[in-house]
């Protein structure tokens, strides 16, 4: 099924051309800044405290310079615009805080909260891009997770559901999608189709494993270019 084009983007890119150089640099910045989130988030789960503080460095000082400018057009009209960069700086600096009291765990489930933060910011203003995708197949995998694996029939049911987001994320490759990302990409799809297949042999051992080998490859594959 076609995906239909956002009113707000048409009109950005139609009728308000002026406009494109600045929504272009806002995301631009946005997505460089939201590597170093990854990069944060990554290394807090893994419990790296050096790379975690150097990460998160790295993004409040690019999160600090986003939030100094004034609204792109695509967000001008966004009424929580202001509310969401503060809500975004404050979760950093109490993640900053609870890794420099080596609270590495609870530092990653602080973060979580910039993820939906700037996925609520997408969602008022009709943007739906490839980290939004990748963010949604997140959500399901972290429910697919907690399932027993003695409920074949309930883990064949959301493994169909992950092919599902994972085939909108294939369709919407974002923009530095190289080698490696076919690789990664791959990975995660290969773990989706395991998942599927031994959901369908009712093997509850083989699906504890294949519910493990679920966020490997999506966590590698988040981590250069969700």
């Amino acid at each position: 099924m076609k995906r239909l084009i956002p009113a707000t983007l048409l009109a950005l890119a139609i009728g308000l051309p002026a406009f494109a150089g600045e929504v272009g640099d806002f995301e631009t910045k946005l997505r460089a800044a939201y590597g170093d989130y990854r990069t944060a988030l990554f290394a807090t789960n893994m419990g790296k405290a050096p790379e975690s503080t150097a990460s998160l460095g790295k993004f409040a000082k690019a999160w600090s310079a986003i939030a100094a400018e004034p609204a792109p057009p695509h967000y001008a009209d966004d009424g929580k615009y202001a509310e969401t960069l503060a809500a975004v700086t404050k979760i950093t600096e109490a993640a900053t805080a609870e890794v420099a009291a080596g609270e590495l765990t609870k530092a990653h489930d602080t973060l979580e909260g910039i993820r939906d933060q700037i996925g609520d910011l997408h969602i008022r203003n009709d943007i739906y891009s490839f980290s939004d995708r990748m963010n949604a197949y997140h959500a399901r995998m972290e429910e697919v997770i907690a399932l027993d694996p003695a409920d074949a029939s309930g883990v064949h049911a959301e493994a169909a559901v992950l092919k599902y987001l994972l085939g909108d994320v294939v369709a919407h490759p974002p923009k530095e999608a190289d080698a490696s990302y076919k690789e990664l990409l791959g990975a995660v799809e290969a773990s989706v189709a395991k998942l599927e297949g031994a959901s369908k042999s009712g093997d509850a051992a083989a699906i504890k494993a294949a519910i493990d080998g679920l966020k490997a490859p999506y966590s590698k594959l988040f981590l250069k270019f969700g």
